[in-house]
C-alpha cells in the first residue's frame, strides 16, 4: 500500500527551482500532493511537499535525489501518518471553563456537593448533570485489530483514539478508549461491568472471534446501557447500505439478489446476518473454520465454498483479513464486489472493475465510521437501553437514502449524514419501545 510522506525542503528562491524539484520527485516515482510554503527569504524558500511513495525505501531514494540538486536541502522527511499521531489524537477539555472564583464555587466546592446530593437522591440525574449520558467507552483487548491481528491492547490505541475522534467530530459524543489487558472472557466482561457506570454506552472493538460474541451477549444481558460490537454491527450496517445502493443502481432489489459473504469472523457474520434480516433473496457464506458454520446456519445463512459464492452471488462481501484472496478471474460479469479487509483488501477495486464487476469498493469507502457515531448518538438521544435490529436497519436504510447516484455510500465526513442516522435510530428506538425519555441526556 502506498505511503504518504511530508518533506521539508529548502531551495533557492529563483524562477524554475520548484519545477526542478517537482521533476526530480517524478524521476523518483513520487506523486505530489499538497505543497505548502513555510518561509520565503531573499535567497531561499522553505516548502513542505507531501508525496505518495511506494515504501520507506522509496521515500529515502527521493530524499537522496533532492539533496543532489544544487542549493537544495531536504531538512527532514517523515511518514505523514506518524506525524499525525505524535502526542496522540485525543485530549479532555472542560465544557465549563473556570475563570473566576464564582465559577470555581459553581463547578467545584461548594456547588459540586449539591450536584452529588441530587444524583444520590435520584441516580437518573447523572445523565443530565454529568457527561455520562453523552459518553461512550470504546473497549478492546487488541486481539483482532484491523487486518493486523492480535497485536495487544496498547498497540491498538491509535485505532481507538481514531474512533473517539470521529465520535466527537461527527456526532458530538465524548468517547474514551478503554484498553483491557486480558484475553479471558470472564475478566473482560467483569472489567467492563465495573467501569460501565461512568458511560452512557459501551462500544466493543477489535476483539477476536468467537470470544467477541460471548462478550457482547453477556454485557447486553448485564448492563442497562446500549452495548454494540462495532466490528459485528457497525460494519454490517454500512455494508448493507452499500449493498442496497449497488442493487438499486443495477436495477435489482436486494430482495431479488443473492448475497455472498466470504469470511465469517465478527464483521462477516454480522454482515451476513444483517443481509438475512434485510430480506436478501439468499445469503451464501464460506469460511474455512467450521466453528463458525453452526452459528451462521442458525441465522439462515447457507454454508458453501468460496468458488460457489463467487459463481452464484450478485453481491460479494469479503472480510477475511487475507489480501489478494479474490483473483480477477473469479469475478463474474456484473457482480458487486465489496472487499473490506483493511489496510489491504481481498482484491483492489480497480482490478475487480477491470475483471467485469459492475461496482467495487474496499474498506476505505465502505467503512464503519459511517455507522457507529450516528447509531450510538441516536441510542443516547433516545435513552435506549439497547441497540436492536430495528435501529440498525433504520441506520442502514438512512445511509442508503443519502448516497448519490455516483457513490455506494454517502460522504463519511459529512456531519449531516450522521445526524440523519442518529434521528432515524432515535425514532426507531421510540417505535420499538426501547426508548427511555427520562434517561435522555441534556446538551447532546
Amino acid at each position: 500500500m502506498p505511503l504518504d510522506y511530508t518533506y521539508r525542503i529548502q531551495l533557492p528562491h529563483r524562477t524554475g527551482q520548484l519545477a526542478t524539484v517537482a521533476g526530480t520527485i517524478a524521476e523518483g516515482d513520487g506523486l505530489i500532493g499538497d505543497v505548502t510554503t513555510v518561509n520565503v527569504g531573499r535567497d531561499s524558500s522553505i516548502r513542505e511537499i507531501t508525496l505518495e511513495v511506494d515504501d520507506h525505501a522509496g521515500a529515502e531514494h527521493i530524499a537522496n535525489l533532492l539533496n543532489k540538486l544544487e542549493g537544495v536541502t531536504v531538512l527532514w522527511f517523515r511518514d505523514r501518518a506518524l506525524l499525525k499521531h505524535e502526542g496522540g489524537k485525543l485530549l479532555i477539555e472542560a465544557t465549563q471553563p473556570v475563570r473566576t472564583v464564582q465559577d470555581m464555587r459553581d463547578v467545584y466546592t461548594p456547588g459540586v456537593a449539591r450536584a452529588c446530593t441530587a444524583i444520590a437522591e435520584d441516580p437518573s440525574l447523572a445523565r443530565q448533570l454529568t457527561m455520562i449520558g453523552r459518553s461512550v467507552a470504546i473497549c478492546t483487548n487488541g486481539t483482532r485489530v484491523l487486518g493486523l491481528g492480535d497485536i495487544g491492547p496498547v498497540p491498538s490505541m491509535p485505532v481507538m483514539e481514531g474512533k473517539a475522534v470521529f465520535y466527537h467530530q461527527l456526532a458530538h459524543v465524548s468517547a474514551m478508549p478503554i484498553l483491557i489487558d486480558t484475553k479471558d472472557v470472564d475478566e473482560f466482561v467483569e472489567t467492563v461491568k465495573r467501569i460501565a457506570p461512568g458511560f452512557g454506552g459501551i462500544h466493543l472493538e477489535d476483539i477476536s472471534t468467537p470470544e467477541c460474541f460471548e462478550i457482547e451477549r453477556r454485557l447486553i444481558e448485564a448492563l442497562p446501557q446500549p452495548v454494540m460490537h462495532d466490528d459485528v454491527h457497525g460494519t454490517a450496517v454500512v455494508t448493507l447500505a452499500a449493498a442496497i445502493v449497488a442493487c438499486r443502481q443495477a436495477e435489482l432489489a436486494l430482495e431479488d439478489a443473492v448475497v455472498g459473504q466470504i469470511g465469517l469472523g465478527a464483521a462477516g457474520f454480522g454482515t451476513a446476518s444483517l443481509m438475512v434480516d434485510g430480506k436478501a433473496k439468499r445469503v451464501l457464506a464460506s469460511d474455512p473454520k467450521e466453528a463458525s458454520h453452526e452459528r451462521a446456519r442458525a441465522k439462515g445463512i447457507e454454508i458453501t465454498d468460496m468458488q460457489t459464492v463467487m459463481r452464484e452471488a450478485d453481491v460479494v462481501v469479503a472480510t477475511t483479513g487475507v489480501p489478494g484472496l479474490i483473483k480477477p478471474e473469479m469475478v463474474r460479469e456484473g457482480q458487486v464486489i465489496l472487499a473490506l479487509t483493511n489496510p489491504y483488501p481481498e482484491i483492489e477495486p480497480e482490478d475487480a472493475m477491470k475483471a467485469g464487476a459492475a461496482f467495487a469498493a474496499d474498506g476505505a469507502s465502505v467503512n464503519n465510521v459511517l455507522g457507529y457515531p450516528g447509531i450510538f448518538r441516536g441510542a443516547l438521544l433516545a435513552g435506549a437501553g439497547e441497540i436492536n435490529l430495528k435501529m440498525k436497519l433504520a441506520a442502514a436504510e438512512t445511509l442508503a437514502s443519502l448516497a448519490s447516484d455516483s457513490e455506494l455510500v454517502p460522504r463519511a465526513l459529512d456531519p449531516d449524514v450522521h445526524e440523519r442516522v442518529a434521528v432515524a435510530v432515535r425514532d426507531a428506538a421510540i417505535e420499538s419501545g426501547v426508548a427511555r425519555p427520562d434517561r435522555a441526556p441534556l446538551g447532546l
